[in-house]
């Protein structure tokens, strides 16, 4: 049977990253797979967290922070205003911890990195089309720090960059759409980085239970798609905003 949008079972969506979106901003990235949008902006600002401020040897920090706009699903959401769901604390988290993955903190003495991503258009997948866009953004406010002298040396150590798999009887799917997900008996987000290193797995079984060998499977279907595409996407981004 063929995918909702005629693609094959192991094809990510059509994936555009066009870097340096924002003018004030000092890294930032458009990212859009198939229907979905993400903007992905980086500030780089003077201290750290408290809990970090007597840090020895001195280090920085990154945090990050995610939210939809009120149109970027079929029917309106609600901003967050002085709140935030558990979903959205969910998905920062998960931001935060995939990018401070692939950075050294002590490369940032006393600086703060903040990561926004926002949702232009929800169809699937927005926190791994998050967390791939932000890797852009990032990268392009850390060569801008690097360049300006303010800080000595380029902390992350490489590319990072998420993607869903699902399986629907028993036929794995690569990144999914928002038709596809409501509907699928397993389904993982999964962070790695170029080499095959896995930063993070998240599994939710919704029908029934899965085993090792599924899950061995949907980690090198992952890990297929991102070499193939996703990180190919990334470099080109880069390297495009660099060249100007």
């Amino acid at each position: 049977m063929q995918r909702v949008d005629g693609r094959e079972d192991g094809q990510v969506r059509p994936l555009k990253i066009t870097p340096a979106v924002c003018k004030h901003a000092p890294g930032s990235a458009l990212i859009e797979l198939g229907d979905t949008q993400v903007r992905c902006t980086v500030s780089i600002e003077s201290g750290v967290p408290n809990f970090l401020k007597y840090a020895s040897p001195p280090q920085g920090w990154l945090t990050a922070e995610y939210g939809m706009l009120p149109t970027a699903t079929a029917n309106r959401l609600r901003r967050e205003r002085g709140f935030v769901t558990g979903r959205t604390q969910e998905i920062q988290r998960l931001i935060g911890r995939s990018l401070r993955g692939v950075v050294d903190l002590s490369k940032l003495p006393d600086k703060t990195m903040i990561v926004d991503c926002d949702v232009i258009q929800a169809d699937g997948g927005t926190r791994t089309a998050a967390i791939t866009g932000a890797y852009v953004a990032m990268k392009l406010a850390v060569h801008k720090q690097l360049v300006k002298g303010r800080i000595t040396q380029d902390p992350i150590s490489s590319n990072v960059a998420a993607i869903s798999i699902g399986i629907k009887d028993d036929r794995l799917l690569a990144d999914l759409n928002y038709q596809e997900d409501s509907d699928i008996d397993l389904d993982m987000n999964v962070v790695m980085i170029p080499d095959g290193g896995i930063l993070e797995v998240q599994g939710t079984a919704e029908k029934a239970t899965f085993n090792n060998e599924q899950l061995s499977q949907v980690v090198a279907l992952a890990s297929d798609c991102l070499k193939r595409d996703v990180f190919v996407a990334q470099d080109q981004a880069v390297q495009l905003a660099l060249s100007h």
